[in-house]
C-alpha cells in the first residue's frame, strides 16, 4: 500500500481533467480524417504528431490509418473516412510508373508502397477529399498516371536550389510560385511563399486531369490539383511542420481539408436520408462479357459496389437496341433481343438478390432503400424493340419496363429522330399515336430524348400523362441535336414532365475534351432556372457514352451532391433532383393508368 497515497491524488486529479474536458454531445461532430501511417524497420506503424495537431487545429479529429496490405481492412476504415491526408517519407519505387530504379538512389518501402496505393484507390473511388504531402503528392501523381524524377541533384540541371533543407521543419528555405486563378492559390491568398525543403524526388510529368498550381524557380513542381473536378489536391513540403511553429499560412491548407470534408460528410448524410437515381445507363450491353456480375466491381462504369460507393440508391438498365430494317422478320428480331436484353436483367439481378433487386414501384425502392439493397429499375431504348404491336408494350411492363424512348438516332415506325432523320413523319406516325395512347393507357412514361422537334410537340399535344426526357442536356449551353431548346424544357415543365440532365460529353461541352462535372451543373442549373426545382433530374448515359472529368462511373455520382451543395441547393432542392421529381412522374403516370 506504500507509495498508493502519493500516487492516487495524481490520478484522481488526471480523472477531474479528463472529465471537465467533456464536450458537449449536442454539438456537431468534427469530420473523421484518416492519417496514412510510415513504417518503422520493425514494421509497426508510426506517424508524426505535427500531422494530428495540425489536422486538430484546424477542427477536424484524426484517426491514424495503420500501414498494412489487407485491403478489406483498409476498405472498412475508409468507408467511414470524411477526409484523408497522404503523409511524407520514404521514395516511391519507379516500377510504379514505368522506369528503372537508378542504383543506388532510392529508399523504398515496397510494402508502404502497396499501403498507399491501395489506400489512395479506395479512398478516391469514394471521391473522399484527400491532401497529400511531401511522398503523398508524388504517390497521388503516380497513382494517376504520372511520372517522377527519382534525383532532383542527377536529373536537373539547374542546382540553384537544395531541395533538402538541415533547418527545423517551421522554416521556409525556399520560395515557391502559386498559380494564380488555382484552388491552391485561393486558399493561401498568395501567389508568393516561403516553404521548407526535404525531398530528392519530385513530379516529373504530371497526371492526367492534374494540374501543375506551384513551382520553385528552378522549375520544380511543388503543387498538384485535380479542382474544380476532383477534391485532391497535393504539396511537396511539409505544411503540418510550418502550423507546428505556428504558421498562420499554411494551417490554411488543413482548414480547406477540413471545409471539403464537412461537405463531402453532409453530401453522405442527405445520400442517407433521400432517394438517389440514376434514369438511364446502357449496362445491359455489358452483359454479353464472360462472367460478368453487377454484383462485383468490374471495370464498367455501372455495377452494385460502385453505386455503394457513389451511395446511389437505384438506376435505369436500358434495354437497347439500335435501329435496324422495319421489315416483319427484322422487327421481331429487335422484339427479341429486347426481351433477351431485360431477361438478362433480371438474371443478374436474381444472382445478387442479396444486395439489390428489381423495382417497378416508387414504393419498391422506399422498401429496397430500407433493406439495405440496390433498386433496378428497366428502361427500352429505340421504340423499334416493340416492333409492330401494340400488346408488346404491356408484355414489357409486366417484365419490368417503366419507361420507352420512342426512337433512337435514325427514324423508326414510330415517329422522326432528331439526328439521322428523313422526317418521314413530320412527327409521330399514325402508330405512333397509337403507341402514345396505349403507354398512357398502361402507365409507361414516355420518353422524348432522341425525338425529332417536331415529335416532341405531338407527344406533348397528344400524352395526356407527364413526359420524361430521360437522358437530354440544354441546347442553350451546348448546341447538339439531342439537347433540349428552352421552349421545350418549359413545355416539360408545363406537361408536369421532368428533363434528367445526361452526362455525356458531346452534349455538355463543345469541346469534348474539356467536358466536365461542373459542366454537367451548369446544365442542371440553366434547366433549373427555365423549367423550375420541380422538373430537373440526373441521368448518366454509363456505359453507353456518359462519363466527364469528374464523373467517370456510379462511384462519383456523390460529387454532384456536393457540386450541388456548393451552389447553394438546399437538402430538399437536392432530394427533387437527385429523384424526387422523377419519382413523383413515375407514381402519377402509374396511378393514371389505373383511374
Amino acid at each position: 500500500m506504500q507509495g498508493q497515497e502519493k500516487y492516487a491524488p495524481q490520478l484522481l486529479e488526471l480523472y477531474r481533467i479528463t472529465d471537465s474536458s467533456y464536450s458537449d454531445i449536442r454539438a456537431e461532430q468534427p469530420p473523421l480524417i484518416g492519417i496514412s501511417a510510415g513504417r518503422t524497420l520493425a514494421g509497426s506503424s508510426i506517424v508524426q504528431s505535427t500531422y494530428v495537431n495540425a489536422i486538430a487545429k484546424a477542427g477536424g479529429k484524426s484517426i491514424i490509418i495503420p500501414a498494412m496490405t489487407d485491403i478489406n481492412v483498409l476498405r472498412n476504415i475508409v468507408k467511414d473516412l470524411d477526409g484523408l491526408v497522404l503523409t511524407g517519407g520514404e521514395d516511391v519505387d519507379p516500377l510504379y510508373y514505368g522506369e528503372s530504379e537508378i542504383p543506388d538512389i532510392n529508399e523504398t518501402d515496397s510494402v508502404r508502397d502497396i499501403y498507399d496505393l491501395v489506400l489512395l484507390k479506395l479512398a478516391t473511388d469514394r471521391n473522399i477529399p484527400v491532401l497529400g504531402i511531401c511522398r503523398g503528392e508524388q504517390i497521388m501523381n503516380v497513382a494517376f498516371g504520372g511520372t517522377l524524377y527519382q534525383d532532383i541533384p542527377t536529373q536537373v540541371k539547374d542546382k540553384s536550389i537544395t531541395h533538402k533543407q538541415s533547418e527545423p521543419r517551421d522554416q521556409g528555405t525556399h520560395d515557391i510560385s502559386v498559380t494564380n486563378g488555382s484552388q491552391l492559390g485561393r486558399i493561401l491568398g498568395t501567389t508568393k511563399i516561403s516553404t521548407n525543403t526535404f525531398h530528392h524526388q519530385a513530379v516529373k510529368e504530371v497526371a492526367p486531369n492534374f494540374s501543375i498550381v506551384a513551382k520553385t524557380a528552378d522549375g520544380i513542381v511543388e503543387a498538384i490539383e485535380a479542382y474544380p473536378n476532383r477534391p485532391i489536391l497535393g504539396v511537396q513540403w511539409h505544411p503540418e511542420g510550418h502550423v507546428a511553429g505556428g504558421d498562420t499560412t499554411m494551417i490554411k491548407l488543413f482548414n480547406f481539408l477540413i471545409d471539403e470534408s464537412v461537405k463531402f460528410r453532409k453530401a453522405k448524410e442527405i445520400h442517407g436520408r433521400i432517394f438517389s437515381v440514376d434514369t438511364h445507363c446502357d449496362t445491359p450491353l455489358e452483359f454479353k462479357k464472360f462472367g460478368f456480375d453487377i454484383g462485383k466491381r468490374e471495370s464498367n462504369q455501372v455495377n452494385i459496389p460502385k453505386m455503394e460507393e457513389g451511395m446511389l440508391d437505384a438506376i435505369f438498365f436500358a434495354a437497347y437496341t439500335g435501329q435496324g430494317p422495319r421489315d416483319k422478320v427484322s422487327t421481331q428480331k429487335a422484339v427479341e433481343k429486347i426481351e433477351g436484353l431485360i431477361k438478362g436483367v433480371h438474371s443478374q439481378v436474381n444472382k445478387n438478390k442479396g444486395v439489390c433487386d428489381i423495382a417497378y414501384t416508387v414504393d419498391d425502392l422506399i422498401r429496397l432503400k430500407k433493406e439495405g439493397k440496390k433498386a433496378i429499375f428497366i428502361g427500352i431504348e429505340n421504340g423499334y424493340g416493340i416492333g409492330k404491336e401494340l400488346s408488346n408494350i404491356s408484355h414489357f411492363q409486366k417484365m419490368g419496363v417503366n419507361y420507352i424512348t420512342l426512337c433512337h438516332t435514325k427514324d423508326n415506325d414510330i415517329c422522326d429522330t432528331s439526328s439521322d432523320t428523313k422526317n418521314e413523319w413530320n412527327g409521330l406516325s399514325p402508330y405512333g399515336r397509337e403507341v402514345i395512347k396505349e403507354m398512357n393507357r398502361l402507365g409507361v412514361m414516355i420518353d422524348i430524348s432522341h425525338a425529332g422537334e417536331k415529335t416532341f410537340w405531338d407527344v406533348i399535344e397528344l400524352s395526356s400523362q407527364p413526359i420524361i426526357a430521360s437522358h437530354s442536356s440544354v441546347q442553350a449551353l451546348c448546341y447538339h441535336d439531342r439537347n433540349l431548346t428552352d421552349k421545350q424544357m418549359q413545355a416539360i415543365a408545363k406537361n408536369g414532365g421532368v428533363v434528367q440532365i445526361c452526362l455525356v460529353d458531346l452534349f455538355i461541352n463543345k469541346d469534348h475534351s474539356k467536358a466536365s462535372l461542373t459542366d454537367a451543373i451548369d446544365h442542371i442549373d440553366y434547366a433549373i432556372k427555365i423549367a423550375g426545382i420541380d422538373h430537373v433530374g440526373i441521368a448518366s448515359d454509363f456505359d453507353g457514352g456518359g462519363g466527364l472529368i469528374g464523373c467517370q462511373g456510379s462511384n462519383d455520382m456523390i460529387n454532384i451532391t456536393v457540386k450541388l451543395i456548393e451552389r447553394g441547393y438546399s437538402e430538399d432542392e437536392i432530394a427533387k433532383i437527385w429523384g424526387g421529381n422523377f419519382l413523383r412522374v413515375m407514381s402519377e403516370v402509374q396511378k393514371g393508368a389505373k383511374k
